[in-house]
């Protein structure tokens, strides 16, 4: 009888399981808050949020420092943070929710725009320069480390000089808008590959796809 017990009584709840530090992933998407920047390029790190949250049928909620979303997705907790902080003071709500969950460094991904990348080219780092993004600049102040996972979102380069503030704070051509869907299917299992199979295993399998 006791070692049948022993079994009932060891045996973790689902509660339990959720609050295991390597089973919970904190997804950063980068963007600043509000309609005006909506559809801008440089808020793809909140649009490929937005699609991640309406395929798993859950709602973003507006807690301290940003709006949060959960799903979970073989016996993994997916934290999606937007910072509501806008882009130049994102390190701030990165921080905040890393411990408030208890979220270990190797489990956070910071979805970014990149203009160094073509149109919809995806790359995933583990570190890295901020490459001149305010964004990532402040993560890596605040966190003070270069050496967290980054998902880079190619925008392109496609401006004259002097333009690109107009340009990154731009709308999505009609062309890329029609390209936009298929790319946030392929960032959505990224994502939860990242989780499931590893970091080292979703670079191999998407980048440069």
């Amino acid at each position: 009888m006791l070692p049948f017990f022993g079994k009932i009584l060891n045996k973790k709840k689902p509660q339990e399981e959720e609050q295991d530090p390597m089973k919970k992933f904190l997804i950063v998407g980068l963007g600043n808050p509000g309609p005006k920047y909506a559809n801008t390029r440089h808020n793809i790190g909140f649009k490929i949020l937005d699609y991640i949250a309406e395929k798993e049928e859950v709602s973003f909620s507006t807690e301290k420092l940003g709006d949060i979303a959960k799903f979970r997705f073989k016996g993994r907790t997916f934290i999606m943070l937007k910072p509501s902080t806008y882009m130049n003071l994102s390190g701030k709500a990165v921080n905040y929710w890393l411990q408030k969950e208890k979220i270990e460094l190797q489990n956070l991904l910071v979805i970014t725009d990149d203009l160094n990348l073509a149109f919809g080219t995806i790359r995933l780092k583990t570190k890295g320069s901020d490459g001149g993004h305010n964004g990532l600049k402040d993560i890596q102040n605040t966190l003070n480390t270069t050496k967290y996972n980054r998902f880079r979102f190619g925008i392109s380069d496609e401006f004259s000089k002097g333009q690109q503030v107009d340009y990154v704070l731009g709308e999505w051509g009609e062309e890329e808008k029609k390209e936009l869907p298929e790319r946030f299917q392929k960032s959505a299992e990224l994502v939860k590959s990242f989780g499931t199979a590893g970091i080292s295993n979703t670079m191999n399998s998407f980048n440069g796809k």
